[in-house]
């Protein structure tokens, strides 16, 4: 059993006395935010870090200063092109990696959109569906020969999986009415259904993977909500907790958010998080899929641990981007 962390523990508590030189590690969505905290973490522990993001100048300019942490440590931070709508750019992305042929240690899927008007991406996918989960597969799947024994793949996941499952027959909200929050939740379902698909094919070959929930971060992730929006999320959950006699919502900060990311990827053992869903820093229990909770409670929906329901999203993702892995 690892050490015992929390809520509040940052990447620095988690990552204290962890030695990572010569590891490879590879974390997408490096402009802003979780992303940024992530790779400045890893690499400041002696990691090279391969950062992938859509906008190449952003991220450079944000990482600017990881940068200069991670040299001081033996540490780097690469950049890689990689655009999470398109599948040209996310094979382009993969492709450049193989050819590189280098070893990575450990995948952290950490860019995604949240909550966004109806859209499709360039390959017509729900634009949610498609960035969150199924560049992310075909990115993950693509680079899995290159990932050691002693590996992991790291799926950012939310609480926000329960407000629904995958939908398999109308993945793309033809036949059902769009709503930003039930296709967000599709997409997060899928995410850990994915980790729990990938560590069942990769475990025999001792690469594990699970998914984690960084908790409630202000970051751009929420671009697309509103401050009126917000701030009603924020009373009914506050009411909510009330009623349970619990004190108001607290966001955590960037570096607690990132805390359980780094944690499952490089300082929880691996059996204990292999095909697993976890937050705050600890694996969630599971909670039945007709158990009313708060947003912001903790718990895994069981239906985004079932491993029949992660075989059928496995075929019908590999159906959606025409590709076998």
């Amino acid at each position: 059993m690892t050490e015992k962390f929390g809520a509040t523990s940052t990447t620095d508590d988690v990552l204290a006395g962890v030695d990572l030189h010569g590891k490879r590690i590879l974390v997408t969505g490096v402009s802003a935010g979780l992303g940024v905290e992530t790779a400045r973490a890893l690499a400041a522990r002696g990691a090279t870090v391969i950062g992938a993001a859509r906008d190449l100048e952003k991220a450079k300019q944000a990482i600017a200063d990881a940068r200069r942490e991670a040299g001081a440590a033996g540490g780097d931070i690469e950049l890689i092109a990689l655009d999470l709508a398109s599948l040209e750019s996310v094979r382009a992305c993969a492709d450049r990696l193989q050819e590189d042929g280098k070893p990575i240690d450990v995948i952290i899927a950490n860019a995604g959109v949240m909550a966004t008007p109806f859209g499709k991406t360039t390959d017509g996918f729900e634009t949610q569906f498609g960035t969150n989960h199924l560049c992310h597969f075909v990115l993950v799947n693509r680079l899995a020969s290159l990932i050691p024994a002693g590996g992991r793949v790291v799926m950012l996941a939310s609480s926000g999986h329960r407000f629904a499952d995958v939908d398999l027959d109308d993945p793309g909200f033809e036949r059902t009415p769009y709503d930003p929050f039930v296709a967000y939740g599709r997409a997060k379902t899928a995410n850990i259904l994915f980790a729990v698909a990938f560590d069942q094919r990769h475990r025999a070959r001792g690469v594990r993977a699970a998914a984690v929930h960084p908790g409630g971060i202000h970051t751009e992730l929420a671009r697309h909500m509103d401050e009126s929006q917000m701030t009603a999320l924020l009373e009914r959950i506050n009411t909510q907790l009330a009623s349970e006699g619990k004190g108001p919502f607290q966001f955590k900060t960037v570096p607690q958010g990132a805390a359980t990311s780094v944690w499952a990827a490089v300082a929880a053992s691996a059996e204990e998080v292999g095909g697993r869903y976890c937050e705050n820093c600890h694996v969630s229990e599971t909670v039945a899929d007709d158990v009313v909770i708060t947003p912001v409670s903790e718990g895994v929906r069981r239906y985004a641990l079932d491993a029949a329901n992660a075989d059928a999203l496995w075929r019908k993702s590999e159906e959606m981007v025409g590709e076998s892995f």
